[in-house]
């Protein structure tokens, strides 16, 4: 039976989903607003601390990132960098380190003193340094290195390594406790099915039926498969990517990237200490693809193929995105990664490349950790579609993955709370000016 009617449903309380409540919760008139999680407490699967690589992204030394998309996400992730600064003090949110991208040999070299050129003003923190000026904030990267080999590295105070599940939280906790609003959050609540009836949406849970004038699915991969089910999406699969870890003892006083390599999509292995303990480094990730909607939940695998589907279409889309020598290598090898005994001292190479003097028996397999990006596949061009992944439907928006990541998270939510403004009428309101006034305060309380 449904209960109530509700003006805005948040489907899944990952860190994108508590953001947008908490924006609609302060920035917005809207009264009535329920969220609904399927697992026991907010931010427990890709937001989590071990699924994701802990990172706010700026752009500033992620080098597959063209000036114009660094200037996007800086712009994107000021905003939660803002938020931390102004909200970290009832729980411990973040760290703050050093971060560098290395460049070794002449060719790197030369490609990352034009990166500077390119990049100094968007961020003036940033900093071209030297051998000796490495060696001073990462001893680590230079011990055991050749001294004839040439290194670089673009460098910046300004590195943030969050636990995303405790921003998640955060934003709920303060969208909850601050407002006069009826804000009702439901945790293990699975959602069943969502129909359009009238002008409303029944969205049927494991326990309750609930009744929306809009709905906001921010679910992850499962936002392609709940879109599907009301007949939008149909032009996408997923081609869904697990990134492992490897810890070993403290090695690195910040966060050190290595060069993105081209034509690939997925992350370049870097290495950080963990948010909540610097003694242990953390190297990684590696790059699968699995059938999963989730990592380590394979009662997702048959929900992965009823998502990807198994049409001609989808199989010649992953055929062609799998049969490029470089991407498909890539791949294989980040298989054998994850394997007991060979895993680790294939996965050395990579670590070698920012701690030369790393021993195999300094490195251990992080079980458990790692989750799932859902890469979308255009079926149409039959090609991968990189960056963020948003359906807007009739009254409804499918969030499947923002970009980069949890980075985007603040700036994802006012572009959806914009939308979900204009779907419910002109009686409703939202004050960006407040929403951008409050989140380029950088007062630190309590700290």
């Amino acid at each position: 039976m449904t209960q109530k009617t509700y003006e805005v449903v948040i489907v899944g309380a990952g860190v994108c989903g508590t953001s947008l409540l908490y924006t609609l919760s302060k920035y917005t008139n809207v009264k009535n607003i329920a969220i609904i999680e399927k697992e026991s407490a907010v931010a427990l699967i890709n937001s989590h601390k071990n699924s994701n690589s802990q990172t706010l992204h700026f752009g500033d030394i992620e080098t597959n990132y063209t000036l114009e998309k660094a200037r996007k996400v800086n712009k994107a992730s000021t905003l939660v960098k803002n938020y931390l600064l102004t909200n970290d003090s009832k729980q411990k949110i973040y760290t703050k380190y050093h971060k560098m991208v290395l460049a070794v040999g002449a060719e790197q070299t030369a490609k990352m003193k034009q990166r500077y050129q390119e990049f100094k003003q968007l961020f003036p923190d940033l900093q071209l340094i030297d051998r000796d000026k490495i060696k001073q904030l990462e001893p680590k990267v230079l011990e055991a290195r050749e001294t004839t080999e040439l290194v670089t590295a673009l460098y910046t105070k300004e590195g943030y390594t969050i636990n995303f599940q405790n921003l998640a939280q955060s934003f709920l906790d303060n969208a909850v406790e601050t407002s006069t609003k009826n804000i009702d959050v439901m945790m293990n609540h699975k959602v069943v099915n969502i129909t359009k009836k009238d002008n409303y949406y029944i969205i049927k849970t494991s326990k309750k039926t609930l009744k929306a004038k809009t709905v906001a699915v921010t679910a992850g991969a499962h936002s392609l498969l709940l879109a599907k089910s009301l007949g939008y999406g149909q032009n996408y699969a997923l081609l869904s990517v697990a990134g492992s870890f490897y810890f070993a003892p403290e090695l690195l006083n910040g966060k050190v990237y290595t060069v993105q390599l081209k034509k690939l999509p997925f992350a370049a292995i870097h290495g950080d200490p963990e948010v909540d303990d610097q003694n242990t480094t953390r190297f990684g990730p590696t790059a699968k693809v699995l059938p999963m909607l989730e990592r380590h939940n394979y009662a997702t695998v048959l929900e992965y193929f009823q998502t990807a589907g198994l049409s001609f279409n989808a199989i010649a889309s992953f055929f062609k995105i799998l049969s490029d020598l470089t991407i498909l290598r890539y791949i294989i090898l980040n298989l054998l990664y994850d394997v007991p005994v060979i895993g680790k001292r294939l996965f050395i190479k990579q670590v070698k490349k920012i701690v030369p003097s790393v021993k195999v028996k300094d490195l251990t397999f992080a079980k458990g950790y790692g989750g799932v990006r859902p890469q979308i596949v255009n079926l149409n061009t039959q090609s991968l579609e990189l960056g963020e992944a948003k359906i807007t439907g009739d009254q409804i928006i499918f969030n499947i993955t923002p970009s980069p990541g949890a980075s985007t998270c603040l700036q994802n939510a006012q572009d959806d709370t914009v939308k979900l403004i204009s779907f419910l009428g002109n009686n409703y309101k939202f004050n960006q000016e407040g929403f951008l006034q409050d989140l380029s305060q950088t007062t630190v309380i309590n700290k």
